[in-house]
């Protein structure tokens, strides 16, 4: 257990690393092989969607300072929780913590595509016009924060090793930053991927203009959730590069694609139907 204990001895020099990384592997690959054209310039998309990327993060220490990795640890001294409360091999309880948060993040996508009131916050990553690494990580701060107080709920009531927390945030990060990468898998290598996890192609199709397709694949790491639960779409209906990403009432880049924009945007509008259960968008949505 001495690489358990020098991941959480070194938590935020792992994430940072992880975070960095990844950034430098998906942005050369994007350069060098992309699969879209996109249609704001790569400086001021990477600008202001990791701009929004830092403000969250800069907001999260400053509301919740101890973050997951604090619960974790409140919880173990309580002995909240499935984990703290049922001894199995700590293995198996790092395993079955990372695919249960994995579940709940599923959950959590279809909540707020569902919810009219979650779906406006939602909606700020949706609204991107282009599609590569960094709208992986575009969300609205109000999002975040519901984001982690779900989290929050989740390590109370499943216990999970501090551990299973630290990988399952780096294995998240790392897997939303690759699977809406601007870039394609071989069809033959996707097809082998995406059996076990989300690849580009397939959430892609998530990213559509079209409600059908935009209310499907919701997986964010592990793919089974929707083949299991019936929420999996194989392609998009005009392709890859035919596709229109986005929402088609929010077309306008300083809407969508500037940072003071994207945070005002879920207040923009009329609250209306259920999202996720709509034939169509409508002007309000």
């Amino acid at each position: 257990m001495e690489f358990v204990d020098w991941v959480v001895a070194n938590e935020k020099i792992v994430r940072m690393s992880c975070f960095f990384g990844m950034i430098v592997i998906m942005a050369s690959w994007e350069y060098v092989a992309p699969c879209r054209a996109l249609s704001i310039p790569r400086a001021i998309h990477w600008a202001n969607n990791l701009g929004i990327v830092f403000l969250n993060s800069f907001l999260l220490r400053l509301v919740f300072p101890a973050a997951a990795v604090g619960v974790v640890l409140i919880a173990g001294e309580e002995n909240w929780g499935l984990f703290n409360q049922v001894s199995v091999s700590p293995v198996i309880a790092i395993i079955l913590s990372i695919i249960v948060m994995d579940f709940v993040i599923y959950l959590q996508h279809i909540m707020v595509h569902a919810i009219p009131l979650l779906w406006r916050l939602h909606r700020v990553h949706h609204a991107d016009l282009d599609y590569d690494f960094t709208t992986g990580a575009r969300f609205h701060p109000i999002e975040i924060f519901l984001s982690m107080l779900i989290k929050f709920a989740t390590i109370v009531l499943l216990g999970p090793p501090v551990v299973a927390v630290i990988l399952f945030e780096v294995i998240l990060n790392l897997m939303a930053m690759f699977n809406h990468g601007n870039v394609r898998l071989p069809i033959a290598l996707d097809r082998v991927v995406r059996l076990f996890v989300v690849t580009p192609d397939m959430h892609r199709v998530h990213h559509s203009v079209h409600d059908d397709e935009a209310n499907s694949n919701f997986g964010f790491n592990l793919s089974l959730w929707d083949r299991l639960f019936g929420t999996y779409r194989d392609q998009p209906r005009d392709g890859h590069e035919g596709m229109t990403i986005g929402i088609h009432k929010y077309r306008e880049p300083p809407d969508v694609s500037w940072l003071p924009g994207m945070l005002w945007l879920p207040f923009r509008g009329k609250i209306s139907d259920y999202a996720i259960n709509r034939r169509q968008w409508s002007d309000d949505e």
